[in-house]
């Protein structure tokens, strides 16, 4: 499950395009609203955004994504369960909203439609909205037992033009290189042989870095554009976790080697003190007797002395 965030600042063409014929579309929930037609509707929202009149993007869209995986036991009850608990923890309560199912494209999606004007005349919050959104999705993905498509995993590529062909090219070879590597020179090699040329944006005149572009086919593109998992900061701890975990590896091998060599050491020094006669006729019983003959043959010697 992943959620678009989309602020803006009309009613009219966000209602006509959640509430599409053409998208088969199923309003599958509502509140504080009239339902009469897709005019009141939108007269509804426009009314109570009213209320706070210096807000300019009063308009709240979130799209709710699902794998094609789940198809099957996401109901519309489903969805709108869902739905109703992702506006509950992104602090989305107390005003006007509409729910929409779209049936246009293989995965399940539903539109959640609210009004950033509450029914207070209060504004809802949207301070790190995205990051709050992801890390709620989440969480119900996993409450909810549903798959999880990491993130560009479900884009038909073989349907994508420039400049996006070549995003998602670099996005794959990313996603395949970083892991492989523990430093930023490895890195660099690596993307020069698959004709990636990495580039850094500094802070002023410093040395600190502020942020890595991607350059391809002669197009350009951000590390977070690209995927926010590719920003400067996140491929640098990714490629600093890679360098511990190989010498933790390292010294693993190295430790392991060592005790093998020991256990070597012992096994061969223990065997020279278990070393027994050769051949095929020894006895063990009988060389036993013949001590014990020896032994009272000396005995009687000094009897007679």
């Amino acid at each position: 499950m992943v959620a678009k965030i989309v602020k803006g600042k009309g009613f009219k063409g966000v209602i006509n395009y959640v509430l599409d014929k053409a998208k088969q579309t199923e309003l599958v929930a509502a509140e504080g609203v009239r339902l009469k037609s897709k005019e009141s509707i939108i007269r509804s929202f426009i009314a109570q955004s009213g209320l706070n009149p210096k807000v300019s993007k009063m308009v709240g869209h979130v799209s709710l994504n699902f794998s094609a995986q789940d198809r099957d036991k996401l109901t519309n009850t489903k969805m709108v369960q869902i739905a109703k608990e992702y506006m509950s923890k992104m602090g989305i309560t107390n005003t006007q909203y509409i729910i929409g199912r779209h049936y246009d494209k293989e995965h399940p999606h539903i539109h959640i439609v609210f009004n950033r004007i509450d029914n207070d005349g209060k504004t809802i919050s949207d301070r790190n909205d995205r990051y709050r959104s992801e890390k709620i999705c989440k969480e119900l993905t996993e409450k909810y037992e549903l798959y999880f498509a990491q993130g560009k995993e479900n884009v038909k590529r073989h349907r994508l033009k420039e400049p996006d062909k070549t995003k998602y090219e670099i996005f794959n070879t990313l996603n395949a290189t970083i892991p492989k590597c523990k430093n930023w020179k490895d890195l660099n090699d690596e993307l020069k042989k698959q004709g990636i040329v990495i580039s850094l944006k500094y802070k002023g005149n410093t040395d600190e870095v502020q942020g890595i572009r991607f350059e391809k086919n002669g197009y350009t593109f951000n590390g977070s554009k690209i995927d926010r998992q590719f920003s400067y900061s996140k491929i640098d701890y990714q490629l600093k976790q890679n360098d511990r975990e190989q010498n933790i590896q390292l010294t693993n091998n190295h430790s392991q080697n060592q005790s093998s060599v020991l256990e070597n050491t012992v096994s061969v020094l223990g065997g020279l003190f278990d070393i027994q006669p050769s051949g095929t006729d020894y006895d063990p019983d009988e060389a036993e007797l013949l001590k014990q003959f020896k032994s009272k043959k000396k005995k009687r010697k000094r009897f007679h002395l």
